[in-house]
């Protein structure tokens, strides 16, 4: 079955260089996964219409950040956070508990789990986790004003399907990117 293959090993081999490589090295690499994210999480307050089909695309920096070492990914996810704190305050609400808790979650699971359907899951768990805290808890209209903040069974299992399904694409697009990406690494 799909699921249930393991994620190849050529993760492994960009993981074992990037280790190698000085700390200034990982560094300014961090620093320039975390800007890049910040700019594109950004996009949705500096271009809107635009800007907000541009925003899901701050995982992919987090994501390969994580997949390379899951403590540099931890430092470029709260790095991106205060970035995002100085250029554009209000996707300090969106980005924490969605977009890069789903790049930080994909990226380490990548290193602890080997089966394409354990690091989905946990990518969907942990991006379900900030959906919902948000909705639920903080009352925050992240799906738009037409999904209710109460609790539902159709809004949960509806939110349940949409985070397997764009958690299972990023798994897939984190591997088609990391590939490419090893040149550079």
């Amino acid at each position: 079955m799909y699921f249930m293959r393991p994620i190849s090993d050529e993760i492994l081999l960009p993981q074992i260089i990037f280790k190698k490589h000085k700390k200034t090295k990982k560094l300014i690499l961090v620093s320039i996964f975390s800007s890049i994210a910040a700019i594109l999480q950004g996009a949705g307050g500096f271009f809107p219409g635009i800007g907000y089909l541009i925003s899901p695309l701050a995982t992919a920096p987090i994501l390969i950040c994580s997949m390379l070492s899951v403590p540099f990914g931890a430092m470029s996810y709260f790095l991106t956070n205060m970035l995002l704190f100085i250029v554009q305050p209000t996707e300090l609400i969106v980005f924490p508990f969605t977009t890069g808790l789903l790049g930080f979650g994909l990226g380490a699971s990548f290193s602890f789990f080997r089966k394409r359907l354990s690091i989905i899951a946990t990518g969907a768990a942990l991006l379900m986790a900030g959906i919902m805290g948000l909705l639920f808890i903080f009352h925050f209209p992240i799906l738009g004003p037409t999904v209710p903040d109460s609790f539902s069974t159709l809004t949960t299992g509806s939110i349940l399907l949409f985070v397997f399904v764009y958690s299972w694409l990023w798994v897939e697009l984190g591997l088609y990117i990391f590939k490419r990406l090893k040149i550079i690494v």
